[in-house]
């Protein structure tokens, strides 16, 4: 009983100096390109230093470390800023790629047969990154910049995703949103979310642009979690454009062939 008990002893503090294993280089590294992730005009040397709370001299052999790998470029006036070499990355990861690959004939046909433009969404810590983008074939559209993240409280596709995944990645999800974000949850969020899984998707104003109304529908992978969502921005033509009723209707069946093809399932109702 005593020895069982000493070697549990041993086992926790192992672990426990594990988990405190310090890696400070890294750790700098990490702050540097997290931050940078947030400043579309770059920062200077004296700037980063400052926001992390760190000399330059610190910050200086991760800023010549990271340059040599791609990751962040010089600009004008001496400012650092993110290359694309992380989203190339992000896309070039298998499981991704694949996403990519499965739902761009289905995004284009889409919207060829809606005039709507539309976009695939995936989280990204507390925030919704869009991993592809599909343009009608007319004059007019609205469409959302291919690489872009946004806060997952303010988009319907972050919504979405939030409630068809399970309660483990939810709270997971949201402890990062916090984190990332300083900010506490709505109070409605649960009854929102419930709202989302009875109807299946998603459909309101938008949170960001006036005139538009977000349609999204979940994509799920082979364990019934929500692992992206397909949203349609929809514009109100006037004349014989499709109605949203429809929209909605070839947007659920897009998002559905996806998901097929990803050997995903809808959860059971």
């Amino acid at each position: 009983m005593g020895m069982a008990g000493t070697r549990a002893g041993k086992s926790s503090k192992s672990s426990e100096k594990a988990l405190n294993y310090a890696t400070p280089a890294l750790e700098k590294g990490l702050d540097v390109l997290e931050l940078l992730a947030h400043q579309v005009e770059g920062l200077t040397k004296s700037q980063i230093a400052r926001e992390l709370d760190r000399t330059v001299s610190e910050i200086f052999r991760m800023l010549v470390c990271l340059e040599r790998r791609g990751y962040i470029a010089q600009l004008a006036d001496e400012r650092y800023s993110l290359t694309l070499r992380l989203f190339k990355l992000v896309q070039e990861h298998p499981p991704t790629e694949r996403l990519i690959a499965d739902a761009l004939p289905v995004m284009h046909r889409l919207a060829h047969d809606t005039l709507q433009s539309c976009h695939m969404g995936v989280l990204e810590g507390g925030r919704v990154a869009i991993l592809a983008q599909v343009n009608p074939p007319s004059n007019l559209g609205f469409y959302v910049k291919l690489g872009s993240t946004v806060d997952l409280m303010e988009a319907a596709s972050g919504y979405v995703i939030l409630a068809h995944q399970d309660e483990q990645h939810r709270e997971r999800t949201l402890a990062e949103w916090a984190r990332e974000t300083g900010k506490k949850a709505p109070r409605d969020l649960a009854v929102h979310l419930a709202r989302i899984r009875k109807a299946g998707y998603e459909k309101r104003a938008s949170y960001l642009v006036k005139g538009i109304v977000n349609v999204s529908f979940p994509i799920f992978d082979g364990r019934g979690s929500a692992v992206g969502a397909l949203t349609v921005p929809f514009i109100q033509y006037q004349g014989s454009a499709m109605p949203l009723s429809k929209v909605i209707e070839a947007l659920g069946g897009a998002a559905g062939e996806i998901t097929a093809a990803l050997g995903g399932r809808a959860p059971a109702a």
